[in-house]
């Protein structure tokens, strides 16, 4: 996916937030609405990392409290030319990862304990490696802006309903047009998230192959986390499903409804593919070889 289109479905996105604000208070509504939603990009650009951090209780690690880990980013970074970026650990045991940051230069990788205990070291790399594609590809402003857009949308379509009951509100379609809005908005943002998000997962899973150098590790690690994720709830995650495009596989429960709009490609797909790069030029029988061997 090209930036073009990434723009456009963004601009989508703002513009589905502004129709929430007309649905709710006519005009005034969308021009309050457009106000909002320029503003929430403005604070999403500048603090949106922080926010996403805190939403899933990641705390900031370094070579004194979590050396193995920390070593293994600092060499993959270097290995993908990329600042070091901050590293977290979220306290969840489901196996699971992500990156955020405005910009290289501001970005940060978070792995769950669930991953770091159940992943052998060259499938965290895998992993890692992945997000730190993410990283180079600046898709990480972009993840962080859609995750607080859609958020707004679910947020603002959940109170719409209570906005409906005022006489003398300005909504043009009445209390119909509320409930229409109250369950077509978040679905409709969803869909927007899925195409912002699964040719990014591709990009990126391209890319960490290229970063560590052993694509049958990513596809290791892919296997293992969909399995886990299937089993084991997240429950930061499911409070905030609007971040759920930001993990390399949608932490989200299967007892979700979420999972009809799941923003990630099919995780058998994805395994696929770096399979088939393992017997090409970047696996273990092509000429260049993993950090670890």
């Amino acid at each position: 996916m090209n930036y073009f289109r990434t723009a456009i479905l963004l601009a989508g996105l703002t513009a589905l937030f502004m129709g929430v604000g007309f649905l709710i208070g006519g005009r005034g509504g969308m021009v309050l609405a457009l106000g909002v939603a320029l503003a929430m990009n403005a604070y999403t650009y500048w603090n949106g990392d922080k926010l996403v951090l805190s939403m899933h209780g990641a705390q900031e690690v370094d070579e004194r409290t979590a050396p193995e880990f920390y070593a293994l980013v600092r060499e993959l970074a270097q290995r993908a030319n990329l600042p070091m970026p901050r590293v977290y650990i979220m306290h969840e045991d489901q196996p699971n990862a992500f990156a955020t940051g405005r910009n290289p230069q501001n970005a940060a990788v978070a792995a769950t304990t669930g991953l770091l205990n159940s992943l052998t070291r060259e499938e965290v790399a895998g992993v890692m490696a992945h997000e730190l594609a993410h990283v180079k590809n600046h898709d990480t402003l972009i993840m962080t802006i859609t995750a607080t857009i859609a958020g707004a949308i679910s947020m603002i379509a959940n109170f719409g309903f209570f906005f409906s009951g005022n006489r003398d509100n300005n909504a043009p379609f009445g209390v119909f047009g509320t409930i229409a809005m109250m369950i077509l908005a978040p679905i409709a943002a969803m869909v927007v998230q899925m195409a912002i998000s699964r040719s990014r997962e591709y990009a990126a899973d391209r890319g960490g192959a290229e970063i560590c150098g052993r694509p049958e590790w990513l596809a290791s690690a892919l296997r293992k986390i969909a399995g886990g994720a299937a089993r084991i709830p997240n429950p930061a995650a499911e409070h905030n499903p609007a971040t759920a495009h930001m993990f390399i596989i949608n932490p989200l429960s299967g007892e979700r409804m979420d999972n009809l709009f799941s923003t990630h490609p099919a995780t058998e797909n994805r395994i696929a593919a770096p399979e088939r790069r393992a017997n090409g030029p970047w696996g273990s029988t092509g000429t260049r070889g993993g950090p670890w061997g």
